[in-house]
C-alpha cells in the first residue's frame, strides 16, 4: 500500500489509473488503506498535545493535555477521520449515477481514502506542535487533496473530464457540509464530556 501513497504524491495521474484498473476485489483490500494511515495524526497529535504541548503568543507558558483526555480526544479523531472518509465515500458512490459513473460504495470510499492521503500525512505535524507551521502545512495538504479529487474521480469513474469536474465540485460541497457538522459536533460533544483537560 505504500506505493498508493508515494504514487498519489508523485505521479498521482497514473497512480490512479492503476487504481482505475484494479477488480472490485482488489478494491475492497484498499478500504484498510485510510484506516492504516489515519492512525499517524492521532498518534501524532496524542503525543505532541501531552509530551510537547503548545505557547500562546510569544512568551506564553506551554499548553498540555491531560494523558487520559488527550487519548479519549486522539480515538474520537481517529474514528471521525474514518466516518468523514466513508460518508464522503458513500455520497460519491450515490451520486455516480448522475454523472453517468458505475461505482460501487467500496469505489467511492477508496477514492476519498486515497485522495485523503496529504490530509492524513499532514497529521503528522502534530508531533511538534506550532500553530503557523501546522497551518501553513494544513493548507497546502488540504489544497493537494482537492487536486487530487478533481483528478482521481473522473479517471477511476472513467467519465469525460468536465463531468468529472462537476461531480468533484458536488462532492467537494458535500465535504464542506461535512466539516460544518464537524464543528457543530465537537461543542455538542465537548458539552458531553468529551472537553480537553489540561496539566497544571
Amino acid at each position: 500500500m505504500i506505493q498508493h501513497t508515494f504514487g498519489l504524491l508523485v505521479k498521482p495521474a497514473t497512480q490512479w489509473r492503476s487504481v482505475a484498473a484494479l477488480d472490485e476485489s482488489s478494491l475492497r483490500t484498499l478500504l484498510i488503506y485510510p484506516c492504516l494511515l489515519a492512525i499517524l495524526p492521532a498518534v501524532a497529535w496524542y503525543y505532541g498535545t501531552t509530551e510537547i504541548g503548545w505557547t500562546v503568543g510569544d512568551h506564553g507558558e506551554v499548553i498540555r493535555l491531560t494523558r487520559e483526555s488527550a487519548r479519549q480526544i486522539c480515538i474520537l479523531f481517529y474514528l471521525t477521520m474514518l466516518a468523514c472518509i466513508a460518508v464522503i465515500g458513500y455520497f460519491v458512490h450515490w451520486m455516480a449515477a448522475t454523472y453517468g459513473a458505475q461505482s460501487s460504495v467500496t469505489r467511492g470510499i477508496v477514492i476519498i481514502g486515497l485522495a485523503a492521503t496529504p490530509l492524513l500525512l499532514a497529521g503528522l505535524t502534530g508531533f511538534y506542535p506550532i500553530l503557523w507551521l501546522d497551518m501553513l502545512i494544513g493548507v497546502v495538504a488540504v489544497s493537494w487533496s482537492v487536486y487530487l479529487m478533481y483528478l482521481g474521480i473522473p479517471i477511476v469513474m472513467n467519465i469525460p473530464e468536465e463531468r468529472g469536474f462537476l461531480f468533484s465540485s458536488a462532492v467537494l460541497a458535500i465535504a464542506m457540509v461535512i466539516l460544518i457538522c464537524l464543528m457543530v459536533g465537537s461543542v455538542i460533544l465537548w458539552d458531553l464530556g468529551a472537553a480537553p483537560a489540561f496539566t497544571d
